[in-house]
């Protein structure tokens, strides 16, 4: 004689099943994660310093995860056309971003207008490089370091133009902080991509504070002049540059960072994958050396260390904006 259950009964059973194999479902996702190409989006210009480190990366990955990770350029508004396209993805890991200071700790309190938080509306990911930012100027000015600068500026106030990237970028932030120090009067003259360093080696900008990825090769073959570095202590890939420190600027101390993002609702598990495979990358020698010859120093760390630094960073920032008043319109 068969049991029959009461019909209420039989849908309890029955959503209980449901329930079981779409947990069951979601939990074999979550574990084959990635089981497509992943995009990588860089809200700045191909052959910046953002876009050479995700790209090194990128290229790991993908051997990582026998998947093809693909890097989107998206430029624009100093980076806030990236990073918002990323705040408004899926939140699946499969659209993540490599960034940086400007749009992670300085558009917030610049940009008026902004539609998004990077502090609610992204989960930090991992901390990948610190770079030093180098003070730069062409050949044909015949300067050869920070003090004859410095002399020049001061005889001939408001004369002198300081080249970036955009407003509230590493590259401005480090200029902000060079007149600050010795209150010197410069033209700050934000850019949209290369055509700063273009204006720079030609001498029709005098000078810029460039990350040193993007110029180490300009460096190198003679078309920038390294006057000093940003950072507190100098660089291994230009051991003879010395620090703004050095070169009589008290307290200066700007670098650049660079790491992942990830849409804010991204599960856990993925942010713990993307985490562990990044360190990983990091640990890899060749990846070291490539990154270190490039001016960029790996550093690596959990996702929790890397949100608390991220905090950090934008309380330091949100106050030097506001002491420089600086904004974007």
């Amino acid at each position: 004689m068969h049991r029959r259950y009461p019909k209420i009964g039989q849908t309890v059973i029955l959503a209980t099943i449901l329930a079981i194999y779409a947990a069951a479902s979601t939990a074999q996702a979550q574990e084959e994660w990635p089981a497509k190409p992943v995009k990588t989006v860089v809200a700045f210009t191909a052959g910046g310093t953002t876009d050479i480190i995700a790209r090194e990366i990128s290229n790991e990955l993908g051997k990582m995860w026998d998947q093809s990770v693909v890097v989107e350029n998206k430029p624009g508004a100093a980076g806030n056309i990236g990073t918002g396209a990323v705040v408004s993805a899926k939140p699946d890991g499969y659209t993540i971003l490599m960034n940086s200071i400007g749009p992670i700790a300085v558009n917030p309190y610049i940009y008026s207008k902004s539609t998004f938080n990077t502090m609610t509306d992204l989960r930090a990911v991992a901390l990948v490089a610190d770079v030093p930012n180098v003070l730069v100027v062409a050949p044909s000015l015949n300067i050869k370091s920070v003090q004859e600068l410095t002399k020049q500026i001061e005889a001939k106030p408001e004369t002198f133009n300081c080249a970036s990237t955009g407003v509230g970028t590493a590259a401005h932030l480090s200029c902000a902080m060079m007149a600050k120090t010795r209150d010197l009067r410069v033209t700050h003259i934000p850019y949209k991509g290369a055509d700063a360093l273009n204006d720079v080696m030609s001498g029709r900008v005098q000078f810029m504070f460039a990350t040193l990825p993007s110029v180490i090769g300009s460096i190198k073959g003679g078309k920038l002049i390294p006057l000093a570095v940003s950072t507190d202590k100098r660089s291994p890939a230009l051991k003879d540059v010395p620090t703004m420190q050095e070169a009589g600027y008290k307290d200066f101390a700007m670098g650049s960072w660079f790491g992942y993002f990830a849409p804010a609702k991204t599960p856990d598990n993925v942010i713990e994958k993307l985490n562990k495979d990044i360190n990983a990358v990091l640990q890899n020698p060749t990846i070291k050396t490539k990154l270190s010859n490039e001016g960029a120093e790996p550093v690596g760390g959990s996702a929790e260390s890397f949100t608390q630094f991220v905090k950090a960073e934008n309380a330091k920032w949100k106050a030097f904006t506001t002491e420089m008043n600086i904004s974007a319109k």
